[in-house]
């Protein structure tokens, strides 16, 4: 079981470039929320803490081996007096396998709405439960599914949490939301069709910040797919806190085909 601590411990070789840890795995291959949350720790290293990050866009160029560190290099974009911008390219073995475009702002005053939560059932109403796989790779997660009902084929649910409380970091919280934001997302767009083997993997994500949270405290994670074609699917996603309240979007296209 990989532990937050570990997979977001960077170390910096050279000014604007870190290295990760190699993180013991079940799966055969990086998942990519590690990859795309080590990034965003390895971009925020290089950002005053006084800007929050707001949005990440990023590609999945080649899978990660799991037993390899991966190397990260920032390049500073912008500096400006609201907005901070960063570029940052994943290496293993001189070749890139991820790269993200990630955007940090002050905040400032606005206008508020946000769109409702769904109505679903309460997590401590929900019973936890994994299979070994999930278990094993995801364990210091909590995560209790909501049931589906008729008419929700492409669209699931779920409560998650990290188990053990983390630092106050907001920092810690954003690459803990970004880790986990790659859970099951793709898997919403083959509901549709259980019957049919197929090879997915994910080609690039996106995650909006939209409001403080923390990912020790509950969060529903409605996931849905509009469409698959061609072999690819796009999916989103919204994350509200157990208050309600709207902190964070995704989207993401991946590759869903026929097993070869």
């Amino acid at each position: 079981m990989a532990h937050l601590d570990d997979i977001l411990d960077l170390a910096e070789q050279l000014p604007d470039t870190f290295r990760s840890r190699p993180i013991p795995s079940e799966l055969p291959l990086m998942f990519g929320g590690q990859v795309a949350g080590q990034a965003l720790m390895a971009a925020s290293h290089t950002v005053d803490p006084a800007y929050r990050v707001h949005s990440v866009h990023a590609y999945f160029l080649r899978s990660g081996r799991i037993f390899d560190s991966t190397d990260f290099t920032v390049d500073r974009i912008r500096d400006g007096g609201s907005f901070c911008t960063r570029r940052v390219t994943g290496l293993q073995g001189g070749e890139a396998i991820f790269t993200m475009m990630t955007s940090f702002h002050r905040g400032d005053h606005g206008f508020s709405h946000q769109g409702a939560m769904p109505v679903v059932p309460a997590p401590e109403d929900l019973a936890g439960g994994e299979d070994h796989a999930g278990r094993a790779e995801w364990g210091a997660w909590d995560r209790r599914w909501v049931p589906r009902g008729s008419g929700s084929s492409t669209r699931q649910q779920l409560w998650i949490r990290h188990h053990e409380k983390l630092s106050d970091d907001p920092v810690v919280h954003a690459c803990a939301l970004t880790y986990l934001s790659d859970m099951d997302l793709l898997a919403t767009s083959i509901l549709p069709h259980p019957d049919r083997p197929v090879q997915g993997a994910s080609l690039d994500h996106t995650l909006w910040f939209l409001r403080d949270f923390r990912a020790d405290d509950w969060l529903l994670y409605d996931q849905v797919s509009p469409s698959s074609e061609s072999g690819r699917a796009l999916v989103s996603g919204r994350l509200f806190d157990s208050a309600g309240r709207l902190v964070a979007a995704t989207a993401q296209e991946g590759m869903v085909r026929f097993a070869r």
